[in-house]
């Protein structure tokens, strides 16, 4: 009796939702000790938007620390006697930080761009539609990204193809591209009814709805895009 009850023990319901509350609990403090240079320095600026360059370059690390949590979550022990959530997260730091600053960079300057000219439009004297469209742009290099981050954490491919494929997704795979959507809408609108640290201190069990909603993205990719 007592060997049956040693192997059964980690497995049940009860020990597999306390190894998902360790994992996220560990994984979250991994992100944000990782992203804390960052988050630090964008405690210190002001809303001006002049500030936005010097608040992009506060967010460069937020890319590496995104992927080394999704590569955590992805690879997370259901079982509460094997757990080594902070193990994982470092070697997906290790793995994945190079490649994910590749991408995130060139995104984030472009949508840095984006909102500088949209907070100076007026000065810009363009008619109105392009507000308008530099928004949809700006929505839709977002949800790129959201693709991107799931490829570049989960899988050893080129940035230039990482990018191509998080493209092909994009319409390939509605529902995983609206779920990103929704998980952006809902991280707006925590910080811009409650505050702004709130989807930082939510990251892990926000990445962790971003990877469950990527599950037919990363199946094909799987199937597909990999020998």
């Amino acid at each position: 009796m007592s060997a049956v009850r040693t192997a059964d023990f980690g497995t049940g319901t009860l020990s597999r939702a306390a190894a998902l509350v360790h994992t996220l609990l560990t994984v979250e403090a991994l992100f944000l000790a990782t992203a804390a240079p960052g988050l630090a320095g964008l405690l210190l600026l002001g809303p001006d938007p002049a500030n936005l360059p010097l608040a992009a370059l506060c967010l460069l690390p937020l890319g590496p620390a995104a992927s080394a949590a999704v590569y955590a979550l992805h690879h997370r022990s259901h079982d509460l006697t094997d757990l080594h959530p902070a193990r994982v997260y470092r070697r997906g730091l290790r793995l994945n930080a190079l490649p994910a600053l590749k991408l995130w960079t060139p995104l984030l300057a472009w949508l840095t761009v984006i909102a500088f000219t949209l907070t100076h439009f007026a000065a810009t004297e363009l008619p109105g539609w392009w507000a308008v469209l530099l928004g949809v742009i700006g929505v839709a290099c977002l949800l790129w990204g959201a693709h991107a981050l799931v490829l570049t954490s989960l899988f050893a491919f080129r940035a230039r193809d990482t990018a191509r494929l998080a493209g092909y997704f994009l319409l390939r795979h509605g529902r995983a591209t609206l779920a990103a959507a929704s998980l952006l809408v809902l991280a707006g609108a925590m910080t811009a009814l409650l505050t702004e640290a709130l989807p930082a201190l939510l990251a892990a069990p926000l990445l962790l709805s971003l990877l469950h909603a990527a599950r037919p993205v990363i199946a094909e990719t799987r199937e597909d895009f990999t020998a």
